[in-house]
Formats: structure tokens, C-alpha cells, sequence
């Protein structure tokens, strides 16, 4: 069944993606500002847009003929406006996390392995306004479900759907991996390393993805239920 989201619901999942669109346009401006850079063998000692750039840049400008070294300066103000809007947004962020406002993502991001950043997309991608009723429905919905296929006597096993929320999934791969770095007493955890650990890197990838379909039905209980996963740790909580 296809579940609509409220205005309000959808709204709050533009801070999110808003972010992850900046980001990626940082990285753009930034690795942009190093290749014209290098087209004249120079390249920065310091980060291109951090602190000491101004300083270097204006070191080394003469060194870059005059339409290149204008091009270079319109690209560089557009890395700090982005980098502004960054920080604006992170910041408000925080602002709302620490006033409260959002207490599944501060109740997602008290487990140790879970970031705010991690917790925000779970939360306002999917656990915030989906209501499942089992965990092949979550599944099903980050398209982490098993996808077999029968003809006759052949039976074929084509991997996962990747029908769902791919933002979610994304992210739950990528907790999956510092799942297992940062909570290595947990129950899935060692089951990881019984499974897959052993094996080489197809095998891991595998498993990883395992680990992300569990670790989603895990998240989900521990917001519906309370249950904290097994053998998980929290964070210390902060005075």
C-alpha cells in the first residue's frame, strides 16, 4: 500500500536533501578551483576555500593569466556562498535537535555508531511518518527485500529489489559499516563476522548488505518498541 506523506511531512525532508545538494556543489567548485589550478602547475598547500586560502591565493595569482585568474575568483565565491549556506543550515539544525524539536532523531543518534546526520535522513526519510506492520513491509520499503525468481525448475536468486527509499538505503549501508566498527559486541555484529567475515570481498559486500536490512528492522523496534538491539551500546549522555 502506498503511503502519502503530509505537507508538513514532506516539507520536513527538504533540509536534508537541500544539504546533500550543497555538498556535493562544494566538491564541485572545490575540485573545479584545483584544475585550473593545475593547468598551470600550481597546486595549494592548503585547502582550496578553508582559512588560509585567501592568503595563498593572493600570493599566487599573478602566476594565472587574467581571464583564468577572474574565472578562478567567480568560482571561489561561489565555493564561500555555498560553504555559507552550509554552515547556516547545519547550524539550524543542531538549534532544533538541542531545543528538542525532533526527539526521534535524538533518540535514533543516542546509539553509539548512529550519527545526527545519519539519524535525521532515517527519521524524516522514513521511520518518522511510515507505520509498518511487520519488517518485510520496512524492508519492501527501502527496497533491501529479496527479489527470487522461479521458472520451472530453475530457481535464481537476483539480489535485493532497490525499489524503495534509495536515500535511506544508501545511508543504512553505510551505518551498516561503522555498525560494525563501533559495535562489535552487538549481536549483529557477530553474526557478520560468523557469516562473512571469512570471506572475500564479494562476500562482504553481501553481508554488508544483510547487516543493513537487519540493522534497519533493529532501528525500527528500538524507535516503535524501545527495544535497544542486542549486545548494542549507547552514547555517554552528556551533562
Amino acid at each position: 500500500m502506498v503511503h502519502e506523506p503530509t505537507p508538513e511531512e514532506e516539507d520536513a525532508r527538504r533540509t536534508h536533501r537541500e544539504l546533500a545538494r550543497l555538498t556535493k556543489e562544494r566538491t564541485s567548485h572545490t575540485n573545479r578551483i584545483g584544475s585550473l589550478l593545475v593547468l598551470h602547475n600550481l597546486r595549494p598547500h592548503v585547502i582550496i576555500g578553508g582559512r588560509d586560502w585567501a592568503r595563498w591565493w593572493e600570493r599566487n595569482c599573478e602566476q594565472v593569466p587574467p581571464v583564468l585568474r577572474a574565472e578562478i575568483e567567480r568560482e571561489s565565491a561561489r565555493l564561500a556562498l555555498v560553504k555559507q549556506q552550509v554552515k547556516a543550515m547545519e547550524a539550524e539544525r543542531r538549534e532544533g535537535l538541542a531545543g528538542g524539536k525532533h526527539p526521534q532523531v535524538t533518540q535514533l543518534a543516542r546509539l553509539r555508531a548512529i550519527g545526527a546526520k545519519g539519524a535525521w535522513v532515517l527519521v524524516k526519510e522514513v521511520f518518522g511518518w511510515r507505520r509498518f506492520a511487520n519488517r518485510r513491509e520496512l524492508a519492501g520499503c527501502l527496497g533491501l527485500a529479496p527479489t527470487p525468481y522461479a521458472s520451472g525448475d530453475s530457481q535464481i536468486e537476483q539480489g535485493i529489489s532497490k525499489a524503495g527509499n534509495k536515500r535511506a538505503r544508501t545511508m543504512l549501508v553505510e551505518l551498516a559499516w561503522s555498525w560494525l566498527r563501533l559495535q562489535p559486541d552487538s549481536a549483529l555484529t557477530q553474526w557478520f563476522n560468523r557469516r562473512f567475515a571469512g570471506g572475500g570481498k564479494r562476500m562482504r559486500r553481501v553481508g554488508i548488505v544483510a547487516v543493513a536490512r537487519r540493522l534497519a528492522i533493529a532501528l525500527w523496534r528500538y524507535l516503535q518498541y524501545g527495544e535497544i538491539p542486542p549486545g548494542a551500546l549507547l552514547k555517554p549522555a552528556t551533562a
